[in-house]
């Protein structure tokens, strides 16, 4: 079966993403990314002295969007998802850095870590399906 969402998300190279310190202060981000659509999971590169990585030590929860490369404007197109940063010693992030330089091979260059957000829920809007157009996927309905 062929799945939009995942499509959608396999097309597109960039996230923003956005987090909160201790303090319930948002803070957004933006990142190329790849996409894991077997388990749902987003892999990023960034340094851990960012002031997103700062705070993701102490609250995991994360919400982004992702936008389509080219932006049509009498099209609305995109992807909302809610999840959670995860350790790099979870099974699910064993094979990050492998996925993220084959989708992002110049980024081998630039000093970093490769983190993974496990995601939980996604709203995909396509407008090209009819004005309005939704289309859901949650982990907890797997």
């Amino acid at each position: 079966m062929k799945d939009p969402i995942s499509d959608f998300i396999l097309q597109q190279t960039a996230a923003s993403i956005c987090c909160i310190d201790t303090n319930c202060m948002p803070y957004c981000f933006s990142c190329f990314y790849a996409y894991n659509s077997k388990e749902h999971l987003l892999y990023y590169k960034s340094a851990k002295d960012t002031c997103h990585s700062i705070r993701l030590k102490d609250k995991l929860q994360v919400a982004g969007t992702i936008l389509p490369d080219k932006l049509q404007k009498m099209l609305v197109k995109g992807i909302q998802f809610e999840g959670a940063l995860i350790s790099e010693e979870d099974p699910l992030a064993r094979h990050a850095a492998t996925q993220y330089y084959l989708k992002n091979p110049m980024a081998v260059a630039i000093p970093g870590f490769i983190w993974t957000i496990r995601i939980d829920n996604i709203k995909m809007t396509d407008s090209s399906l009819g004005f309005g157009k939704k289309i859901t996927w949650s982990r907890q309905a797997c």
